[in-house]
This record gives structure tokens, sequence and C-alpha cells, in this order.
């Protein structure tokens, strides 16, 4: 990622553990974050009180976010004392700030545009862990005081931009970069519909020059990039037309049917983004020669992303367990990670493949403990602590493996 590319969308952040005086009704109504001297390089002092309008976002890995509007106000207590000052953040009560727990992050995000983003991240979560990473600052333990990056401008240049784009929309903040217009190639080859999933992907595929043989990794995420670029655009095409013809219903407006729009769009989105992973990891394990069942089923009704070398193999009692593979494919892991565990009983040891960045150590440990091994594209092994790389395994590192047993697969049905 470039230097300053963080400078686009932010001036400034600070970031702090929440005590409980600052989420506890019980202990405390005050309102305002301790410890806030470090933002005067933020917010300034030539004023004696100023307002900013705020979006309010409470993340986990476990659920839908919550998101409150409001305003922050940043004044001077002591205005009046004729020696003294005291500088404090007001913040107000909504379902964000009600949901926060004492050990949380905050992060007081100054936007471009003047305005503030708020946030507040589940202590040890995963999208905790991308945010500290995103922003390159991470809290004193045991401090009640704020850390800040001041000049996004001085953003090192080492980061994952894959990875940057998939936080930054996690807060609601589309990307900028790479904005190219696919909606003409792709209105000429669809028309004004979404064509299926699988189409869509190969189309996609088929506008990348990459080769999945020689680099298998890049191929992926180039594949799943482009796919994914190429989505936003047919969407925005799709919901412009769609906004054009209104919902109007004679003189009034049918709001059932903007919902129905609306929640539409929504679950295309979730649906998608697994579907078009798992399409693109076929087509590379195809182009590799490799063999493997995609979503059968196994004990209690489960349906494992792919097993290898095939579910027939799976299912002969003589086949040794420890040729069997499986793979669970997530976009994003977070705590669903966990759902892998529960498929393919005869594997003990298991496999994730996923385009999530910046999972923090203790998931990762989590996983070693559960004899769970973690996939990640090759690039995005930039976002993990060195310990954790020496364990992780890239999309070539797993082909190899399931390569290995694939050997011995060809020699046991061939006996």
């Amino acid at each position: 990622m470039k230097a300053g590319y963080l400078n686009q969308y932010f001036r400034a952040v600070a970031v702090k553990r929440l005590s409980q005086v600052e989420t506890d009704a019980a202990v405390s109504n005050q309102h305002e974050y301790n410890g806030v001297t470090l933002l005067k390089k933020i917010f300034g002092t030539d004023e004696q009180k100023i307002s900013f309008p705020a979006r309010f976002l409470y993340v986990t890995d476990e659920n839908d976010s919550i998101e409150a509007n409001g305003e922050l106000t940043w004044y001077d207590a002591r205005y009046n004392h004729a020696t003294r000052t005291e500088w404090r953040l007001y913040y107000p009560t909504n379902d964000v700030t009600e949901a926060a727990l004492a050990g949380d992050s905050l992060f007081i995000c100054l936007k471009a545009d003047g305005t503030i983003l708020e946030i507040i991240a589940r202590k040890d979560s995963i999208i905790e862990n991308q945010l500290f990473w995103l922003f390159g600052v991470k809290p004193d333990e045991g401090s009640n005081r704020f850390v800040a990056r001041t000049d996004m401008r001085e953003q090192p240049s080492d980061k994952v931009i894959f990875t940057a784009r998939m936080v930054l929309y996690a807060i609601g903040i589309q990307s900028l970069d790479g904005q190219e217009d696919y909606t003409d190639i792709l209105v000429e080859r669809f028309g004004n519909a979404f064509p299926t999933t699988r189409d869509f992907s190969a189309f996609a595929r088929s506008t990348v020059d990459a080769d999945p043989v020689s680099d298998p990794d890049g191929t992926l995420l180039q594949w799943y990039d482009r796919e994914e670029k190429m989505f936003l655009c047919m969407e925005r095409h799709l919901i412009k037309e769609r906004l054009r013809n209104g919902f109007t219903v004679g003189e009034g407006v049918d709001v059932d049917a903007f919902i129905r729009f609306s929640l539409s769009v929504n679950n295309r989105r979730k649906s998608r983004a697994g579907l078009s992973f798992e399409n693109h990891l076929e087509a590379l394990f195809k182009a590799q020669n490799i063999c493997f069942s995609h979503t059968p089923v196994t004990e209690n009704k489960s349906k494992p992303d792919f097993i290898f070398p095939s579910i027939d193999l799976y299912r002969d009692p003589l086949f040794p367990e420890s040729c069997l593979t499986m793979l669970g494919a997530k976009t994003t892991a977070k705590d669903r990670w966990r759902q892998v565990l529960e498929e393919a009983d005869r594997i003990e040891r298991k496999h994730l493949i996923t385009l999530e960045g910046a999972i923090s150590e203790n998931q990762t440990n989590e996983m070693i403990s559960r004899k769970l091994q973690l996939v990640v594209p090759k690039e995005l092994h930039a976002t993990f602590t060195d310990h954790q790389k020496s364990w992780l395994y890239s999309v070539e590192d797993f082909l190899i493996e399931v390569k290995e047993r694939q050997k011995f697969a060809d020699k046991y049905k061939n006996d």
C-alpha cells in the first residue's frame, strides 16, 4: 500500500482501552473519555468548544455492527479559569456507547471531511486486531490514555492494500482505489440482470492475465479481487436503474417494495462472496489437476466445502485417514472459523482457507490448539506477526500437501 494511503480517508486517529468508569453507568455517568491530553494535537485548542458530526460504530466478530449518528463535543471545562485549562471529549448515550464494555478498544478517527468516526471494537476480537494493524497504532496495556497517529501521510508503505480495503469495508468505508469501470462490458455480456454466481466468477477470471499453475497464491487473489470490483460496478448500475424507476404506486410510495429491494441487495452481497470464493478455488484445483469433492455430505448431514481426494475415498473405511484432507473456505474468518471443526469427523487435522488478514494471535493460537491449519494467500502473510508466519500455510503450501496425498490415493485405487 502506498505511503499516505489512509490520508485520503483520515486526518488522524487516536486509540485507547475503555475503562469501567467510561462504560458502566452504575459507576459513572460522566459521558466523557479520560486521558485526552494527546487529543489536543488532533482537535486543537483555538476554540473553547467545538462539536463534530459523528458516526458511532460498535464491531465484534460475532454479530452485525451496531451503528448510531450524533455528535462528539471537544471543550475546555475550565475556559473561565484565569490560569487552568481542562479539555474534555463528551459523547452522547446511544446504542453503541451502551454496548461498550471495559477493555474494549476505542478508536477516535478524524475523517478527511472533518467529521468523526468513533469505533468501539470488542476486546481480543479479530476486527480489533485488524484496526490496530490498519492504523499502525495500539493502546498501551494498562494505560488509560490515548495513543495516536496524528499525520496519516506518514503511514508506512508496507501495508497490504487488499486487507486494507476489507477492513475499511468492515467499518463502512468504500475504498477509493482501483475504481475501474467495468459496467459497459458487463452489461454487454449479461444485460441488465445479474447472472448466476458461477457464470459471473468465470467471466471475471477470463479478464485476468494470471497463471494458476505457477502462481496459485497471486492468481486466487487476482481472481477474487477482479470479481469483487466487477460486482460493485454491476450492482451500482442495477441499483441506479431501479431507483430511476422509483417505488411509487399511483400517488403513493410503496415502502414494502423498497424494503424488499434493500434486503435483496444486502442478501446478495452476503451470499455471493462465499460462493465466488469457492468458485475460484474450484477453478484453481482443476488447473492444478487436483481431485476433490465440493460440498459433499458427511456425518450428521454436514457439508464441508472441499474433501480431498474424494468423498468416495472418505467413505472407504480402508482408506487411511492420514491421506484425507478437508478444506473449509471462508472469505472472512471471524468467529465462524469454528464451524469447520464440526465437519468431516474422520479428519482430525482440518484446513481453513481465508482471505482475512491481520487475524489476532489469540485466535490463531486457538486454531493451533484445535488442530486447524490456516491457509492464507502469500501476499496477506505480511499482515501477520513473525510468530504466526512460521505456522501459516500459503495456497501453494496447501496444494503441495494435497498433491502428495493424491499420489497415494492414485496408487490405492490402482492396486
